[in-house]
Parts: C-alpha cells; sequence; structure tokens
C-alpha cells in the first residue's frame, strides 16, 4: 500500500474515534438537542468522505475494500453540498450502524 494511502486511512479513524468518542452514551435525543454534537459528528463525516474520495482516486483497490464506499462519499457531498436537507435520525443510524464497520475495516487495512 503506498504511503499516501494510509495516510487517508489514519485520517479516516481518526474522524470514526472522533465521532465515536463524542457520541458514546448519547441517544438520538442527545444528538438532535446539541448542535454542537450534531456540527462536529458532521464535520468528521466530511472528512471521512474527503479522504475516502483521495484514496480512491490515488488506490482504488484498497478504497474498494471500504464497504458502501461511494455511499460515504455521497454522505461527504450531501453534507457540503445539500447541507439545507440533512436527516439527523438517518445520520444518528449511520453512526450506530454503520460506524462501527468502517472502525473494524479501517483497523483491518492499517494493519496490513
Amino acid at each position: 500500500m503506498p504511503p499516501e494511502s494510509a495516510k487517508f486511512l489514519r485520517d479516516m479513524l481518526d474522524a470514526v474515534i472522533a465521532i465515536e468518542g463524542m457520541t458514546r452514551d448519547k441517544l438520538l435525543d442527545d444528538y438532535l438537542q446539541a448542535r454542537w454534537l450534531r456540527d462536529a459528528a458532521q464535520w468528521n463525516f466530511c472528512v471521512i468522505g474527503e479522504a475516502l474520495t483521495r484514496l480512491t482516486k490515488l488506490d482504488q483497490s484498497t478504497a474498494d475494500r471500504i464497504t458502501d464506499g461511494h455511499k460515504i462519499i455521497g454522505l461527504r457531498n450531501q453534507l457540503i453540498h445539500g447541507y439545507g436537507v440533512i436527516n439527523n435520525q438517518i445520520t444518528w443510524n449511520i453512526i450506530s450502524e454503520k460506524l462501527p464497520i468502517l472502525h473494524r475495516e479501517l483497523d483491518l487495512l492499517l494493519a496490513e
């Protein structure tokens, strides 16, 4: 794996860990009530999506090993360009259900 690929994977992992840390022991209602929490989580999703976009251009074979990579990039694009129609319930579901999968995959890729 090219060194730059590992950098993008680490950037993604750092953002995943940040989201997990700030949402640990939180419920959907906490997320909906705390704008700072939504803003921080969304920013980190933008970092994840941007890093994956760059990884895709540099190292498609590694990027292809990330589940739903096109959806991750799509979330980043939605947050940046369609911020007015963000569904916070969907974002919370991604945090709860999909983020742990991404965390595991990034750990495995970085361990190689």
